[in-house]
């Protein structure tokens, strides 16, 4: 008997100690879903010497297809890192042919320890 209430007590304590751990932690905010207008730059070449543009194409290009992650940088200096949705890839792999090229960008933007990332849902070129 005296088993079965140690067993039963320590469950209690579990319980409790997950209920407070858990009103410590911050509700998670949905992500804002946002269309963004930017140039496609590799991170590597931009943020190590600020390497964009048509000049920077070539060189782009053979990053992101070497797997340097990639982002969208917006008219107003904004940053963001682009990922690619589980449920469909399709609009992020399209994303890597567009190199320096500016595009608009839809998807769910996050916010995490000042990074900024939206992940692609829908993209287009724009000329």
């Amino acid at each position: 008997m005296k088993r079965f209430l140690s067993v039963i007590a320590l469950v209690a304590l579990t319980l409790v100690a997950a209920n407070a751990l858990a009103a410590g932690q911050p509700a998670k905010a949905a992500a804002k879903t946002m269309v963004l207008k930017g140039e496609v730059v590799d991170l590597g070449c931009y943020l190590g010497h600020a390497a964009r543009g048509a000049d920077h194409k070539s060189c782009a290009t053979r990053c992101i297809a070497n797997g340097m992650p990639f982002g969208l940088l917006t008219a107003d200096g904004k940053l963001y890192l682009l990922t690619m949705s589980h449920d469909n890839p399709d609009p992020y792999n399209k994303c890597k042919d567009l190199a320096a090229e500016t595009v608009m960008v839809s998807g769910p933007v996050m916010q995490r320890n000042g990074l900024m990332a939206v992940e692609v849902s829908d993209v287009k070129s724009v000329q």
